[in-house]
């Protein structure tokens, strides 16, 4: 258990969980704003409990991103670049809001704009966040900061 709260485990744990939430979020975004869950468990009592439980643990990993950063002088990938940042507040802000979706059941995000077109401008905006940061994640040896 300590090998896996390393705090280098958990970043890379953290940035990975992220990444694939960004994925799931776009899917979810460019199918209209619905969780691909509720397509491959319709129906199931489970479904609603694993989608907030999924939230919270969106909210934490991301509150845990955005310390680390913070502890890190806001620099990313070693330095401070201006694409790097902005792709990392779309993952913080999605994060954030995912994670308080978990907390009280509204999203706050898709409260305040929502239909096919924002969904689809997200949606790709998503898919980027997360080519960008996997791609400078991969190039600077798999570190944040």
């Amino acid at each position: 258990m300590k090998h896996h709260l390393h705090p280098d485990n958990l970043e890379k744990y953290s940035f990975m969980w992220s990444e694939v939430r960004l994925l799931l979020a776009a899917v979810a975004l460019l199918m209209g704003g619905v969780p691909a869950i509720f397509l491959i468990l319709p129906g199931s009592p489970m479904t609603a409990f694993f989608l907030k439980l999924c939230w919270l643990i969106t909210g934490a990993a991301t509150i845990y991103l955005a310390y680390r950063w913070h502890m890190a002088k806001h620099t990313l990938f070693g330095k401070k670049e201006s694409m790097d940042t902005f792709a990392y507040a779309v993952l913080l802000v999605s994060g954030l809001n995912l994670g308080w979706t978990g907390v009280t059941g509204n999203n706050v995000g898709m409260s305040i704009w929502s239909g096919r077109f924002i969904f689809l401008v997200v949606g790709i905006l998503y898919l980027w966040t997360a080519y960008h940061l996997w791609n400078r994640w991969s190039k600077s040896g798999r570190r944040l900061f």
